[in-house]
């Protein structure tokens, strides 16, 4: 289909939900002041299942649904596309494949303005689609809202936060590179059977020796075997963070969020 062909239809407001807190305060944000909004998530398939349950509290507050987004072809499918290379900060295929690629067949050619819950006290753009029928508006960056103001539109709303920031930083798949130990270490402890699927991807090439593991240098096992030594560091470091000026504990809070992850998994 040739780029220049264009949908007569009227312009479409979407904003996508990610699961994770600022998308969701967005959503809430936003519902009064564009009531043609169209909500949408996509779905891995590797979801944690408290992303499921916030999704249908944010749903019953909206009072419309949140349509679900699926890629063509499960993670299984896509790993053997990509040649059993699991992906990696380096190589991000799962967020090309599984999220950007469906939010861009769902919205066609036609004339989109997408909405981006980046804040006002965030440095960054956030994702920017290369197609000329999407344009993104950052209603928090305008209207100046800022981390502080999340909570209170949680709490407001009445959704809250997701269950799974009791132990997890971040949205995102249940695999996700970009957990920290210790939190891959909390997934086994509360999902043991996403933690066993999540150690079956990974391999040995047994001619070069060579591991593709999830996390840097070690197998899962390995990691859950030294689990008490992981949870040490992540307790001494938290009581590190509770003696420091409060300046420098909001700086390390923005670098550890907004630096690390894929953006439009974790928004």
């Amino acid at each position: 289909m040739s780029a220049s062909i264009v949908s007569n239809k009227p312009i479409r407001h979407v904003l996508g939900i990610s699961g994770g807190k600022d998308s969701a305060a967005l959503a809430i944000y936003m519902r009064d002041k564009v009531p043609e909004m169209e909500y949408f998530f996509t779905d891995t398939g590797a979801e944690l299942p408290e992303v499921y349950d916030y999704l249908d509290k944010l749903e019953a507050y909206l009072a419309k649904p949140i349509t679900r987004l699926m890629t063509n072809g499960d993670f299984d499918h896509l790993l053997s596309k990509y040649n059993n290379f699991l992906p990696s900060p380096n190589t991000r295929w799962c967020t090309r494949e599984m999220k950007i690629r469906p939010f861009e067949e769902w919205v066609g050619i036609d004339q989109v303005i997408t909405y981006v819950a980046i804040r006002a006290d965030e440095d960054r753009d956030g994702y920017r689609s290369t197609k000329a029928n999407i344009q993104p508006k950052f209603p928090f960056k305008v209207d100046g809202i800022v981390r502080s103001d999340i909570e209170r539109i949680l709490i407001n709303a009445g959704v809250g936060y997701p269950k799974y920031y009791e132990w997890r930083s971040r949205s995102g798949c249940y695999f996700c590179f970009f957990q920290r130990k210790n939190e891959w270490i909390s997934l086994a402890e509360r999902h043991p059977d996403l933690f066993e699927r999540a150690k079956k991807y990974e391999k040995l090439n047994t001619l070069t020796g060579e591991q593709y593991t999830w996390t840097q240098g070690e197998t899962l096992e390995q990691l859950v075997a030294r689990a008490s030594d992981i949870k040490a560091q992540a307790n001494s470091r938290k009581i590190v963070t509770r003696r420091m000026p409060w300046q420098e504990l909001l700086a390390n809070l923005a670098d550890e969020e907004d630096n690390e992850s894929c953006l439009i998994c974790t928004l």
